[in-house]
């Protein structure tokens, strides 16, 4: 988060060069947000970051009230453009020499900083070098792109007019960016979300895929690569299939489990499909996956960060930091060197040992599907030698999940209803039937302490300025009661 909040840090950035405007803070607080830092503990009060349904219940926002945000920045821009006399946004962009320093910093370190190479205009270093950006027009010749050529092949199973599956053949290359989105992007117009109802759609590729590799993959399609990716393999992937593996043509020396064959934050926010990759992921693997089922031969850092749903099967070694957030799903850790326990972050999460057969007989498929479709060695060997590495295998099982579990169970058994037969009839007073009004006003996850009432301010002036979130000293003084008024139970 840039800390762009107002319309006179869009003016700034856009002085100083920039010609894109990120928002992070200001936007979730339109949304509701109140800054209680519990995105990682899933008891967000006003139900923003958190999977509770009684608490995501409490969520209040629109996409209205955004709207409504960017316009009146907007607004707020256009009347500080018209102050300065520029008639196009564009005409902003570098234009240093409208900014100037503060003659009384609050910060006095702040007066012996030299901003003078910052607020030198750029076109006086390179004078014909046009710096507004957006300006200069560029062919990124998307009807060449590889989906095209999939789309066109499979244009009779895009138009609904046949159910027989095909196979294509391609190869790729890192420039072949997003690659799977398009194709998705036409089987859910035409199929919902979905998708085909079996997979029809079958692509084989060759080399090295390029960022956001099968992005958003609708279920129906299975794409097989051999070679490598970069970073975001299967982000957001929705119900198709990923399959990874070396080239086959690599010495027998190599060893897929030691070396990287994907990115970064692969599977990031996917919510059903398959992903066998035979290699190891780089950092953040399935973060924030909440239904699909991957296997892998080891990740990086971060693995299975903020998960809340599917089935990972990791067949070596983790980064640190593993399960950090996590509150759902199931991961089963192949911990051959016994070092996974000082790698996995303990907070949400226990560790128990392969013991369930129901747990045995899901490992196991998966680990079969996998030897087939990559050739893995290394599930092959502890399939072949099962019984002596199952005691190696560690169930990673989310606390949240195994009560959310416990009380399906509890409610679906029900209990049996005595009924009693009674010939006297309680008359009630209606004052009595009225319930108890101090027990109906405590909210669910919160803690009472009084409220602050004195530093409430008139909307007139509370929405000139953000001391409400600036003021550092007076919420520091009152942070400790004013937090704990609003923390959960423990």
């Amino acid at each position: 988060d840039g800390q762009i909040r107002t319309a006179f840090d869009v003016l700034v950035a856009a002085l100083l060069g920039a010609d894109e405007f990120g928002f992070s803070t200001a936007p979730l607080i339109v949304l509701g947000c109140i800054m209680m830092r519990k995105c990682h503990l899933n008891t967000c009060p006003v139900g923003v970051a958190t999977q509770d349904p009684e608490l995501r219940k409490k969520f209040e926002g629109k996409p209205e009230y955004l709207v409504n945000y960017l316009f009146l920045l907007a607004e707020e821009i256009r009347q500080e453009m018209a102050k300065l006399g520029i008639k196009k946004f564009q005409n902003l962009i570098g234009r240093t020499e409208l900014l100037r320093f503060k003659p009384d910093p609050q910060n006095p370190k702040a007066g012996l900083l030299d901003y003078t190479m910052i607020l030198c205009n750029a076109l006086s270093l390179r004078p014909e070098t046009n710096i507004i950006g957006g300006s200069v027009p560029q062919d990124f010749q998307l009807d060449n792109r590889l989906d095209n050529k999939i789309i066109s092949a499979a244009k009779a199973i895009l138009d609904g007019n046949t159910q027989n599956s095909i196979e294509m053949s391609f190869p790729i290359a890192n420039i072949d960016r997003a690659f799977g989105a398009t194709l998705s992007y036409y089987i859910a117009s035409r199929f919902g979300e979905n998708g085909l109802y079996k997979d029809l759609i079958k692509v084989n590729l060759k080399g090295s895929a390029g960022q956001s590799f099968c992005l958003f993959l609708a279920k129906g399609v299975v794409v097989e690569l051999e070679g490598d990716s970069n970073d975001y393999v299967g982000k957001g992937l929705s119900g198709g299939e990923v399959i990874v593996y070396p080239p086959k043509d690599m010495p027998k020396e190599f060893k897929s489990e030691e070396n990287i064959i994907v990115g970064n934050v692969c599977l990031y926010g996917a919510t059903s499909g398959k992903a066998f990759i035979r290699g190891v992921a780089a950092e953040r693997f399935c973060v924030r996956n909440s239904g699909a089922i991957a296997v892998i031969e080891g990740v990086g850092d971060h693995g299975c960060e903020y998960m809340t749903g599917g089935v990972v099967v990791i067949l070596g070694a983790t980064g640190r930091n593993f399960a950090a957030g996590m509150s759902g799903g199931i991961a089963y850790v192949y911990d051959l060197d016994g070092r996974f326990a000082s790698k996995c972050n303990p907070e949400m999460v226990d560790l128990l040992p392969l013991e369930l057969e129901e747990d045995i007989t899901l490992f196991k498929d998966l680990l079969k599907e996998f030897n087939e479709k990559t050739g893995s060695e290394v599930a092959a060997d502890i399939l072949n030698n099962f019984e002596t590495l199952r005691q190696k295998i560690v169930k990673v099982f989310p606390q949240e999940y195994q009560r959310a579990l416990k009380q399906m169970a509890e409610q679906s058994v029900k209990p049996e209803v005595e009924v009693k037969q009674t010939d006297d009839q309680k008359v009630k007073d209606i004052e009595d039937s009225i319930p108890d009004q101090t027990k109906l006003d405590k909210l669910r996850g919160f803690m009472k302490y009084k409220r602050i009432k004195g530093y409430y301010r008139d909307v007139s002036k509370r929405s000139k300025d953000w001391k409400e979130i600036f003021d550092h000293q007076f919420i520091r003084n009152n942070v400790r009661t004013q937090a704990s008024r609003n923390c959960s139970k423990i």
